[in-house]
């Protein structure tokens, strides 16, 4: 990947983004496909990331295709869809959306749920016809949601605790709510 892409090179947690794919590749039932599990990984892992490419360059991460653009769409997200939680968050315990965003974005939500929790994201994430990083954004804007009543009661380390170990949750409904704003949003 590095060779391919020496902009960016090799970020940590890449083998994060990396590790579901081969994993389902490598358990494929059919011996001939699995068997060329790590070929198609690669080329997989490689398509996944031409999406969010910009993200790992750190020289982009003000522009427009950077990170901290993503991380604004969601904070815009957030706000349109409860703006009593954006306001509380973001002006009354100042916790910004970069300190738990960044690595929901950048990891895929890797780092938040179970592996196999992830796979049935990226189920979601990968088969969204408008790009894996609207679905993504809509994701990351459900989970605020699912927590809001304990992120309204709490303070700059209650909250900053939760969002970077986000509770287990039951992912079908995550997906349903984030699906369920994303139809608000086209209304």
């Amino acid at each position: 990947f590095a060779k391919l892409n020496q902009g960016i090179r090799y970020v940590q947690g890449m083998n994060e983004i990396l590790a579901p794919i081969f994993y389902v590749f490598r358990n494929d039932p059919d011996e001939d496909s699995s068997s060329h599990a790590e070929a198609d990984a690669f080329f997989c892992f490689v398509e996944l990331l031409s999406g969010f490419r910009d993200f790992y360059c750190q020289q982009l991460d003000n522009s427009v295709v950077g990170i901290r653009s993503a991380i604004t769409r969601l904070s815009q997200l957030v706000k349109k869809h409860d703006e009593e939680l954006w306001r509380h968050l973001e002006i009354t315990t100042k916790v910004n959306p970069q300190f738990y965003a960044f690595r929901w974005i950048t990891l895929l939500l890797t780092q938040e749920f179970s592996f196999f929790d992830c796979l049935h994201i990226w189920d979601a994430l990968l088969s969204d016809p408008e790009g894996p990083l609207e679905s993504l954004l809509g994701i990351c804007c459900a989970m605020l949601v699912l927590v809001r009543r304990r992120l309204i009661a709490g303070d700059f380390t209650s909250n900053m605790k939760l969002l970077q170990h986000y509770p287990t949750t039951n992912i079908s409904h995550l997906l349903y709510v984030a699906n369920k704003l994303r139809s608000k949003m086209l209304v």
